[in-house]
């Protein structure tokens, strides 16, 4: 496995009335953050606050191009970025035990902490399509380039890192300084990754690292 430290390129917030991040997402030109009863985002290239959206935010967010997916305790809701209103509910799979959220190729992506696993879910009805295995407890989540990559935070470790997703073998560790956590993990497309920092308030931009196509 390759491993190599993180390379931190930006740091965002602490924001105002944000005690703790549990979930970022990106919408191609905002960042959202899940700051417990609110929703809200900012402009990554001022690093101003934008908008607030007043609902439940408790784990992982997502976008999947239109909306927004928002874990709530034991139950993801779909919200209308625009009016903040949620359209659809279904059963989170960790009951309550959920972390990251991603949005890739037509189905949710959820992150289930301490069963160190990620379920692929039907976002229509919540069933779990199947299940990666991880050797570490899962917080955010994210897909870019067909490749996924999962934060970890477990005792004052923390790290990013590209799973097989046929086999959730870790094939490449960003390490993050000591007492530097990940919560929720977001991918701009890019070369950044927008990493939340739990009990921080903040949101860091980690630099994804480019491989060759032909390295696999």
């Amino acid at each position: 496995m390759k491993r190599s430290a993180a390379e931190i390129i930006r740091e965002y917030g602490p924001f105002p009335g944000v005690d703790r991040v549990n979930g970022v997402t990106y919408d191609g030109q905002q960042v959202w953050i899940a700051a417990g009863d609110q929703l809200k985002s900012f402009d990554p290239g001022s690093g101003e606050t934008l908008r607030s959206i007043d609902v439940a935010a408790h784990a992982g967010t997502a976008f999947d191009g239109q909306h927004l997916f928002q874990i709530a305790e034991d139950r993801i809701q779909k919200i209308d970025p625009q009016t903040g209103r949620v359209l659809a509910t279904i059963p989170a799979p960790g009951g309550g035990a959920d972390s990251g959220l991603a949005w890739a190729e037509g189905s949710l992506w959820v992150g289930h902490y301490r069963e160190r696993k990620i379920h692929q879910v039907d976002p229509e009805t919540g069933k779990i399509l199947r299940s990666i295995e991880s050797k570490r407890f899962v917080t955010g989540v994210t897909w870019v380039d067909g490749d996924l990559w999962h934060g970890t935070w477990e005792g004052e470790e923390s790290d990013v890192r590209r799973i097989d997703p046929q086999t959730g073998e870790a094939l490449e560790r960003l390490e993050m300084p000591a007492g530097v956590g990940v919560s929720g993990l977001e991918s701009d497309g890019g070369d950044r990754f927008f990493c939340g920092g739990g009990t921080s308030g903040k949101v860091r931009a980690v630099r994804r690292p480019r491989r060759d196509a032909a390295a696999g």
